[in-house]
């Protein structure tokens, strides 16, 4: 039976795709905060008290699976500000980073040895954090956390390559979730299966590559 462990897992797209790897029968290492009734109710192993934004408390939360073996690393947990070019504030930018940029680069290297040749790593990032995509502004700590994510995850593609481990930048979709107060196009369900078919064909020779869960590469 294949492991995932998912970040995030209590809520949103991380609670689907947590649904979605158990309906596969894969054994799911569900870590988040704080869990949620909905994540309990589920036969995923739940793994809280796992803060991806606190660098320090990290490594220790995530002993706790330090004898599994992974086939597959989602790291989903993220964070979004609604900052503006008035309105910011450094620690909330700071944050964002934390959580979205170096959370996911601090649990795959927490991780790294628990993996092996044709293990898979997931972002998921956004396309607010590509530079080509930016139209309309605005949205400064999330943009530039999604970017440095990026920017993680090609760097990671290129170092694990010799390894058999490959590595994938997704952007889920605009996504009918808590984060945006429920206002996306589509389900997280359908975000949460769109997601997974671009992970099931990531392979040594796409990796590194940043697309749509619909499919669409995506701009830098």
């Amino acid at each position: 039976m294949p492991t995932a462990v998912i970040t995030g897992a209590n809520r949103g797209i991380g609670l689907e795709l947590t649904k979605h790897y158990l309906g596969l029968n894969w054994d799911v290492y569900a870590l988040c905060r704080n869990s949620s009734d909905e994540l309990n109710s589920t036969s995923a192993k739940v793994i809280s008290k796992v803060d991806v934004g606190n660098p320090d408390a990290l490594p220790s939360a995530l002993e706790k699976i330090k004898d599994i073996k992974i086939d597959l690393l989602i790291n989903n947990a993220g964070v979004l500000a609604r900052d503006s070019i008035n309105e910011w504030e450094p620690h909330t930018i700071e944050h964002q980073f934390r959580v979205n940029a170096l959370g996911p680069l601090l649990v795959t290297q927490c991780l790294l040895a628990q993996m092996k040749k044709g293990s898979k790593v997931a972002h998921i990032t956004s396309r607010m954090g590509s530079l080509a995509d930016n139209g309309s502004g605005g949205y400064y700590g999330y943009r530039m956390s999604k970017a440095a994510l990026n920017a993680v995850g090609v760097s990671m593609a290129h170092d694990l390559k010799e390894q058999g481990i490959a590595v994938a930048l997704l952007h889920p979709g605009y996504v009918q979730t808590e984060m945006v107060s429920y206002g996306g196009d589509i389900s997280a369900q359908q975000a949460a299966d769109q997601l997974a078919q671009r992970i099931a064909q990531l392979n040594l020779s796409n990796s590194g590559c940043f697309w749509h869960s619909n499919g669409e590469e995506l701009p830098w």
